[in-house]
């Protein structure tokens, strides 16, 4: 029977929920131990133990320097049918994922997701081609008892990919450009044709995202990396 409050989930997603073990840290992003994605992201959980968790966001563009966006599926048990960056997830409690090193570990694991969801081949995204610019940390509720309390590492790359998305992951794909982007914020925020955008994605771009769009055209986005600070964000 205790599956029963969540008899309503997705097979694929209620495997991933309980199998894969997310790497929980403190907020100065130190390694504390480790927990089930269900736990990691059942809000009950996170308010009543403080869980955070270590994640990821990749920022993927093209060489006309167009941002690759993706639409989680309905499937998904936080923020489904939600507009996002290129990816999003967690490394895992696992050897390759914990490597601190040039966090290499962060870089594995982004390697593996952008195959897992969007069918990106490894030897289209290198790790050595992912430039982590800084650490942000957030909280969101995604309904009632959903939710990420995260220590998310932003990867920006810039190549030309194979995309073949998962659709037990993505819904839809679309590479937009600053403009196009502009455009799906008005429209989320007038709430037209019921588009929404996930709050860690919102996060980066009121912050950080078209400042450094110009580093990733003028190919200096090294001059913007901050690896000591973790922005809190709300």
């Amino acid at each position: 029977m205790g599956d029963a409050p969540d008899a309503g989930m997705d097979a694929v997603q209620r495997r991933l929920m309980f199998e894969d073990e997310c790497i929980l840290v403190d907020e100065n992003d130190r390694v504390v131990g480790h927990d089930t994605k269900y736990n990691c992201h059942l809000m009950e959980k996170i308010e009543s133990e403080n869980l955070l968790h270590r994640a990821f966001s990749v920022f993927l563009f093209n060489s006309k320097y167009e941002l690759l966006l993706q639409q989680r599926s309905a499937t998904k048990v936080t923020f489904p049918l939600v507009w996002t960056n290129t990816c999003c997830s967690h490394p895992l409690y696992r050897e390759s994922e914990l490597i601190d090193e040039d966090f290499l570990g962060v870089r594995n694991a982004a390697q593996r997701k952008l195959l897992d969801e969007l069918g990106i081949p490894a030897e289209d995204v290198p790790v050595d081609q992912f430039t982590t610019l800084g650490r942000i940390l957030y909280k969101a509720p995604s309904d009632g008892k959903w939710g990420e309390h995260e220590l998310d590492y932003l990867l920006f790359i810039v190549r030309d990919v194979n995309v073949h998305p998962n659709p037990d992951e993505v819904a839809d794909v679309k590479y937009v450009n600053r403009e196009e982007l502009k455009e799906l914020l008005r429209k989320a925020d007038a709430g037209e044709e019921g588009l929404k955008l996930s709050p860690w994605f919102r996060l980066v771009v009121d912050n950080f995202l078209f400042k450094w769009w110009d580093h990733v055209e003028k190919g200096t986005l090294k001059e913007v990396v901050d690896l000591k600070t973790i922005h809190k964000l709300t």
